[in-house]
């Protein structure tokens, strides 16, 4: 059987993580009613951003935000 993962990097801003955590709870169960075994949901609470690339540079971030990494 084949298998995959599917990763997202989101800028999430500081002031709204709790919301996001809670959307990202319900999209992880409506996933798994479609066929997915896991669902991980991280904060990137001590990524530096790096010289040529990097998560906080991937999606542009901006102070005020963290970055999510889903799979």
């Amino acid at each position: 059987m084949p298998s995959y993962v599917d990763g997202f990097v989101v800028p999430v801003p500081k002031k709204k993580v709790e919301a996001y955590k809670r959307l990202a709870k319900k999209a992880g169960k409506i996933w798994k009613e479609y066929g997915a075994l896991e669902f991980r949901e991280c904060v990137a609470d001590d990524v530096k951003k790096g010289k040529w690339t990097s998560f906080p540079r991937s999606v542009k971030l901006k102070p005020s935000e963290t970055v999510f990494f889903s799979w």
